[in-house]
């Protein structure tokens, strides 16, 4: 658990980050950086702060962190941040105090970034993102320069956000709806890059593949419940529209959207919706009963957290540099493909 006295600067070995997985893939871009972090001699201890530790995706995340940790012989600490964007640098202090060697941090919400690069900097222990990236010198990454964008283990925004845009628009044309009867609604936490970036990529998709259908922008907390309330509200503001294509930076908010839609007595045959991660698109596919929740894209949170691990590890171990980006793999799955696709389901 402790950092060795012996511990020396590690230089840059110019080296192609191993990955750890080999399902994964880099973006092939190198961080830079000028933080100070050390090699470890002895055992390694790793932090791992995650937003929404009690979420599906968080905790399949951590499974797979933990898996990893016992594999390479890491002392590895789990901590839950919640939505608590205040303990987010209490507990990178703690971390630091109890001399972990390395912190992996999901944040709750991105306006923390300069402070926890600044804490981790000063404490001389290495920083890595999952998920969600986080900015060195401003509170918006959308804002940051690349440079100053703390290196990240997750998924491609755009890629993610293309395949779901382009399964939506295949199930817009399956169903014979028109532009002009139909609305598209993308919610999303629209403070959160990577949601952005998502929505983004998705809308340019659908858009190249169903021109002229009219997309209304839905801002949520990216959950169920938040979503379910704000596109209720966009439902009843436009009671005219027949057809309803819903997507959304993860599952919480295509879920939300469906249960609204249905609440509203719109049937699951004028619903599409395009899920992002699949663990809650998954419980919709238990039975045969009909649903607006025509697909979604899986995520797995156990790669993410397993190659972050992989990525501390070869950092702290070897020396190799961070990649400014490195991203585990995708499946759309529908109804009938889930389960082989290997989505567990709880």
């Amino acid at each position: 658990m402790f950092r060795s006295p012996s511990r020396r600067v590690a230089a840059a070995t110019g080296l192609v980050l191993t990955l750890g997985l080999s399902t994964a893939c880099s973006s092939g871009k190198e961080a830079t950086t000028d933080d100070p972090v050390a090699r470890a001699d002895g055992k390694i201890s790793i932090t791992y702060l995650q937003k929404q530790g009690d979420q599906e995706y968080f905790i399949g995340e951590a499974a797979g962190a933990k898996e990893k940790a016992k594999e390479l012989g890491i002392d590895l600490k789990i901590v839950n941040l919640g939505n608590d964007a205040n303990k987010t640098v209490s507990e990178v202090q703690s971390a630091i105090a109890q001399k972990t060697d390395g912190v992996i941090i999901v944040v709750p919400d991105p306006a923390v970034g300069p402070q926890v690069v600044q804490t981790a900097k000063d404490g001389k222990v290495a920083l890595l993102t999952s998920d969600d990236q986080i900015c060195k010198t401003g509170p918006d990454p959308d804002a940051c320069g690349k440079d100053d964008l703390v290196p990240r283990i997750g998924f491609s925004g755009a890629q993610m956000g293309g395949e779901v845009g382009k399964r939506a628009a295949a199930e817009f044309k399956k169903a014979g709806w028109t532009a002009a009867d139909t609305r598209v609604v993308s919610a999303w936490k629209q403070d959160v890059t990577v949601c952005g970036d998502r929505v983004a990529a998705a809308k340019k998709a659908f858009d190249a593949a169903v021109p002229g259908v009219e997309t209304i922008d839905v801002p949520t907390d990216n959950t169920p419940t938040g979503a379910q309330d704000k596109i209720a509200a966009t439902v009843t503001a436009n009671s005219g529209v027949k057809n309803w294509v819903i997507w959304g930076c993860n599952d919480e908010n295509v879920m939300g959207g469906v249960t609204a839609l249905a609440n509203a007595g719109v049937g699951p045959d004028k619903v599409v919706g395009v899920g992002l991660g699949a663990y809650l698109a998954c419980k919709e596919w238990q039975s045969d009963k009909p649903t607006g929740m025509k697909a979604a894209l899986f995520i797995n949170g156990k790669d993410v957290g397993a190659l972050a691990v992989q990525t501390m590890y070869d950092k702290l171990k070897n020396g190799k540099d961070f990649p400014a980006e490195a991203f585990a793999p995708t499946t759309m799955v529908d109804h009938a493909s889930w389960k082989g696709a290997g989505l567990t389901c709880s």
